[in-house]
């Protein structure tokens, strides 16, 4: 029996030897992110940092995406539902210690959008594998919310403090070669391929000596550790602020009518 047979659907858990495979499973909303997404990818990075079988880990998503941003839905109840903003920020916050504090190496296999919480995931991953295809995108401060969860906390130290405010500010796309470009992602390949590349670079890795690679990847972590451990209580609580702005509300409001 694995630890993960009891996952909800939301997320896949895969065991391919002393390597596992997430996958993020909501394929028809190009993976969004709901509240069961959210507690439920939380619920595996926990799982995944007391494996004391696993090596190595890759996450992606099912279906063209890999996560398309937040569920309107989930959005327009954080605007209203003070409680259940609260829930989703604590979760949010075990959510990127999680993958900031995880002892494992965790490969990002970027096979389609990584937009809002799929972006803030892959900029926590320790390498990113992005297709020709894919793009990234931090788009909280164009809807009306504070950037709190990944790229502000994680792109300084990834790349330019410039080019972070900049997308962080905009929320325009970046495109995988401009990823690569700027530091923010390690391979481009073909569509397709990112999750066979990010498993293979993954057995490479589970085959080293153990102690060895969780310690220096703790080592390269601390200055990351520290840094988010330092911004993330005020930015979580500026997001919870922003969560019950006028302008999230009409902005989710025009977003959901163009989907009609």
């Amino acid at each position: 029996m694995s630890i993960y047979d009891d996952v909800p659907s939301e997320v896949l858990v895969e065991v391919d030897g002393p390597v596992r495979i997430v996958r993020l499973n909501r394929p028809d909303e190009l993976n969004a992110t709901n509240h069961a997404l959210h507690e439920t990818i939380t619920d595996v990075i926990a799982r995944l940092d007391a494996d004391t079988d696993a090596r190595v880990a890759v996450i992606t998503g099912n279906g063209r995406a890999f996560s398309a941003g937040g569920d309107f839905e989930y959005l327009e109840q954080q605007h209203y539902d003070v409680e259940a903003r609260r829930a989703s920020l604590v979760t949010g916050r075990r959510l990127v210690m999680g993958l900031v504090n995880l002892r494992i190496p965790i490969i990002a296999a970027v096979n389609g959008p990584a937009v809002g919480l799929g972006c803030s995931v892959a900029a926590l991953c320790d390498v990113v594998f992005m297709a020709e295809s894919a793009h990234l995108a931090d788009p909280h401060v164009a809807v009306g919310l504070v950037a709190a969860d990944g790229g502000a906390l994680t792109w300084p130290l990834l790349t330019s403090l410039q080019l972070a405010k900049e997308y962080a500010f905009t929320g325009d796309r970046i495109s995988a070669q401009r990823a690569a470009e700027i530091g923010l992602a390690n391979h481009v390949v073909p569509d397709g391929e990112t999750v066979d590349r990010a498993v293979e670079l993954a057995h490479r890795m589970a085959k080293l000596p153990r102690q060895a690679l969780q310690d220096t990847k703790r080592i390269l972590n601390l200055p990351l550790e520290r840094a988010v451990s330092s911004a993330i209580d005020f930015a979580l609580t500026a997001e919870e602020r922003s969560f019950g702005s006028d302008e999230l509300r009409t902005n989710v409001e025009r977003l959901r009518s163009r989907q009609k």
